[in-house]
Parts: C-alpha cells; sequence; structure tokens
C-alpha cells in the first residue's frame, strides 16, 4: 500500500495510485449479503440451479463486490469527507467462492470545490488472484483540503447537534 491515500487534497497527485490487500470471498459472505440485502437471486444462492447456468457454479454478487471494495480501499476519515458515488461500473467476469479479489486504484483528477474540500475522482479496478480485472468503476470522494483530525471533526459536529 502507498502513502497515495494519506494526504492532504493539495498533496494529492494525479497518477497516484494504490493497491490494497486482498479479500477471499467465501460461502459465508454470499449468505451473509443476500441476507442483507434480499437478493436472493439463484445464481448467488443456489448450486444446482447456478451450476446449469452460463456461469457454471455460484457467483458473488457485484454489488457485494462494490461494498467490499469500499471497505478495502483505506479512505482515511482525516483526509476523507464523504463518498460522492460512482460512475460507469461495468462487472467484466465471474468472482466465485474461494477468489480473492483487490483493489487498484489511481487518481485520475481532483478540482477544489470550496476553500476546505475539494473532489477526487479515482479509477479502481477490482483485481482476482489471476490478475484478471473482475470490475471497474470511477469513485469520486469529498476529501478535506487540510487533514482535520476525526475527533476534532466528530467533536466539532456535536456542537451543532
Amino acid at each position: 500500500m502507498s502513502d497515495a491515500l494519506s494526504r492532504d487534497f493539495d498533496r494529492l497527485e494525479a497518477g497516484a495510485r494504490f493497491r490494497t490487500r486482498g479479500r477471499t470471498i467465501t460461502e459465508a459472505d454470499l449468505v451473509s449479503f443476500s441476507t442483507l440485502t434480499g437478493d436472493f437471486h439463484p445464481l448467488h444462492t443456489d448450486a444446482e440451479w447456478a451450476a446449469d447456468s452460463e456461469f457454471s457454479g455460484r457467483i458473488a454478487h457485484g454489488m457485494l463486490l462494490l461494498s467490499y471494495s469500499v471497505g478495502m480501499v483505506p479512505l482515511d476519515p482525516d483526509h476523507v469527507l464523504a463518498l460522492r458515488g460512482f460512475e460507469r461500473i461495468a462487472f467484466k467476469r465471474p468472482v466465485r467462492i474461494g477468489d480473492t479479489i483487490r483493489v487498484e486504484g489511481e487518481v485520475e483528477s481532483k478540482k477544489e470545490l470550496d476553500a476546505d474540500t475539494g473532489l477526487v475522482v479515482f479509477g479502481w479496478k477490482i483485481v482476482n488472484q489471476r490478475d484478471e480485472v473482475v470490475a471497474i468503476a470511477k469513485v469520486r470522494v469529498v476529501w478535506r483540503r487540510e487533514a482535520e483530525p476525526a475527533l476534532a471533526a466528530s467533536a466539532r459536529q456535536e456542537v451543532y447537534l
């Protein structure tokens, strides 16, 4: 992991890259995600049905991959104010139980929003253990212009409550 994500907005540079650790997808992940979201499509939950599909077996939900990716990328609350959104998401290959995914990302652009924040656009690739790209996305993040310790930010928020 590089320090590309531990910089103030003004010190971030287009082209800066990062790579996360891997996470192996388990059957429990598929079952838990189905339960949490209500997405019980048989491609994710029914081994016999999925075996007869074009994927020849169960695969992970695309949204599970995105959700895990957000958790894998170390978005430091001292620098990151908010996740603004995802764009141009594409799922390229199926991810199966036992596959290990990681995120490879790059700062594509940034622009000032105001005196306190800026918008950073990342290109993310979700990659499996065979270095195959399984999904891509543009990710927009609101970044602090200067780092603010998370505890100070939460104390300031309490004043407004």
